[in-house]
């Protein structure tokens, strides 16, 4: 046994409530002796069940001991504690990625990445999570290629546009925030979720209980797509926005309203187990963000009633 180790047991065993499990977990877990980890880490949770890191450490002993699905549950527990926890998204990316859903582990790792961009081993794993699924496209794309190559020869007179330009949104800024309203520039997934909704798709975002967008867009003042790093910030603000109301006897809570020196947001919850963010400018009253986050939540309720 290494100083370190034994310096941390003894320090553990003279005051049981330490933090210092989570360091000597950690340590045991990287030296292989992986039972006494999960001893450890076991033991801390136990005394400290809402410390999302505890939860993290929970779950990459897990994961090392060959048990991805306890460890993907200690892993979304986390992100529900602590929505910007990196390294429970690097793992859930990384399970994600076993499992074969890319697009998942694309979103998690992406977040990771733009939080610590200098870590080198994530931004490799996220470059890799884009190649396998850009070949697990290409089948696909060189099966239509001949309609638009022919599409294309029809009018030889026009240039062709470049990929993606014609549904770039419109970008209407308003100090540091943006917001897109370009009703014609909605992703299918916005257009199933809010479909008939008057007032603009764009600037709402519904986000479910692991932090994974269902649907809505939000762009940043450089017209970058944020809403998959929104939404992964988002995880657990309705647990954290219902026990806040519960400790101050305030009943349920139906929204939460914040004004920002650039915007006005609203958040609300269409379901148990979603929330919606409105965001828009300081242009709109607070009174009509309100109105429409209603009107948008109906709109998104209506959509998992008929997604179930």
């Amino acid at each position: 046994m290494s100083d370190d180790i034994r310096g941390m047991t003894a320090e553990l065993a003279a005051d049981p409530d330490s933090l210092t499990f989570l360091d000597l977990g950690e340590a045991l877990r990287r030296r292989g002796q992986l039972d006494a980890a999960f001893k450890v880490a076991r033991t801390g949770l136990s005394r400290y069940p809402e410390l999302a890191k505890a939860h993290d450490l929970f779950a990459r002993i897990l994961c090392d001991r060959g048990e991805p699905d306890r460890a993907f549950e200690s892993w979304v527990t986390a992100l529900q504690l602590d929505a910007g926890l990196v390294s429970a998204h690097k793992g859930l990316g990384f399970l994600y990625y076993q499992a074969g859903d890319l697009a998942s582990a694309e979103k998690h790792l992406a977040y990771s990445t733009q939080v610590d961009p200098d870590d080198t081993g994530t931004a490799a794993a996220l470059e890799r999570v884009r190649a396998d699924a850009a070949a697990s496209r290409a089948p696909q794309a060189a099966a239509t290629a001949p309609e638009a190559v022919t599409a294309a020869q029809s009018d030889p007179g026009t240039d062709a546009a470049a990929p993606g330009d014609a549904s770039l949104p419109t970008i209407a800024a308003t100090g540091g925030l943006a917001f897109s309203f370009d009703e014609g520039a909605r992703s299918p997934v916005q257009e199933a979720v809010f479909s008939g909704l008057d007032g603009g798709a764009d600037g709402l975002l519904l986000v479910d209980a692991n932090g994974l967008r269902l649907g809505g867009g939000l762009r940043n003042p450089d017209g970058v797509d944020v809403a998959d790093s929104v939404a992964a910030l988002l995880a657990g603000v309705s647990k954290e926005a219902a026990r806040t109301a519960r400790l101050l006897t305030l009943g349920d809570w139906r929204g939460l309203s914040v004004e920002c020196g650039d915007g006005n947001l609203y958040l609300s919850a269409p379901s148990e187990s979603t929330l919606l963010l409105t965001v828009r400018g300081l242009d709109v009253p607070m009174g009509r963000v309100a109105r429409f986050a209603e009107r948008a939540s109906v709109a998104a309720r209506s959509w998992l009633e008929r997604a179930e």
